[in-house]
């Protein structure tokens, strides 16, 4: 089959286009024919060795596909061959074939699209993940997501109105914040043209946040952490803009707020039966069209580099995904 390699840590332009084996069904495992892989940022920082997860090299990336069983192994009574399936992979999902552990492959229901099933793992999921678990939101509470335009700050939006929150999107662009809006943003930010804590004062009425989804790092995750509510929750979520922050913590001593982290990878392995719920209510939110994968673009899994450079320059609105 042919898949996307990453042989050594290092550029996105070092992946390698090649055939590889094909995969086999190990006990408690299938085999899934890809029709889609979505992609992801951390996706990026994986193949250049910047990632928490740190994989022996060569191997495959990619940690979120949809497709069809093509193959059983031991041990799995629930699934069976030819049904269309979302499967979560760890690795592996760059490819036309992809072995995963039967506990992380999920019925796909036929009114949703492969390439829309396909960004529906990582980022919805982390979202649902980050504001449930994680941040307790409640219905009227205040929650700004900023780079609210990219697949999980788009996710975080819908997610947070679905469970009752007042939105405040921030984003770099006009462009990218009537996205947040058509979403279900209440408040738009454009932190491009005003100082974002000052903005933040003034749409809160001085009372700050409760609870900040952020994806960003760098200057916006310091103007969030001094815009905080009182018994706020401040979700540290990634780093797309390419700085990790250093925090004060006397800021949360005296503005009496959290800060936490949301590693929905881990999350999976820790806490598989929430995970599984947390996939069943997100599925029916989206049969019921409360949520929504918006895909900005999908390129043939050949076209890997260019989708991941996408990704890491923050150019894609929702997501992107690769098809085999």
């Amino acid at each position: 089959m042919k898949a996307i390699v990453c042989n050594a840590f290092g550029p996105v332009e070092d992946l390698e286009y090649k055939d590889v084996p094909n995969p086999q069904a190990g006990k408690g495992q299938v085999v899934v024919d890809i029709k889609a892989c979505g992609v992801n940022f951390p996706d990026g920082l994986i193949v250049q060795g910047l990632y928490q997860m740190k994989p022996e090299v060569p191997f495959i990336p990619g940690n979120e596909v949809a497709g069809v069983i093509s193959k059983i192994g031991e041990g799995v009574p629930h699934l069976k061959v030819g049904q269309r399936v979302i499967a979560l992979c760890m690795l592996g999902g760059y490819a036309e074939k992809v072995s995963c552990a039967a506990t992380h492959v999920m019925p796909l229901p036929d009114e949703i699209s492969f390439d829309e099933a396909a960004g529906l793992v990582t980022a919805h999921a982390t979202a649902h993940h980050g504001l449930k678990q994680r941040a307790n939101i409640q219905p009227g509470e205040t929650l700004l997501v900023t780079g609210a335009a990219g697949g999980t700050g788009l996710a975080a939006v819908q997610i947070g109105k679905q469970m009752g929150a007042r939105v405040i999107a921030v984003c770099s662009t006009q462009e990218k914040l009537d996205m947040a809006k058509d979403n279900g943003a209440d408040i738009l930010i454009n932190y491009s043209e005003v100082d974002l804590k000052s903005a933040i004062k003034e749409v809160t009425n001085g009372k700050g946040v409760d609870v900040v989804y952020e994806c960003v790092g760098g200057d916006t995750f310091h103007a969030c952490s001094r815009s905080m509510a009182w018994n706020g929750r401040l979700l540290v979520v990634g780093f797309a803009g390419g700085t990790i922050p250093e925090f004060p913590v006397n800021l949360s001593l005296v503005k009496g707020y959290s800060v936490v982290g949301v590693f929905w990878g881990s999350f999976t392995q820790h806490q598989p039966q929430d995970f599984a719920q947390n996939m069943k209510e997100l599925l029916t939110w989206y049969v019921q069209g409360k949520v929504k994968v918006v895909v900005d673009q999908a390129l043939p899994l050949a076209q890997a580099k260019d989708a991941l450079n996408k990704v890491m320059g923050r150019e894609v609105k929702g997501k992107m995904s690769l098809n085999p």
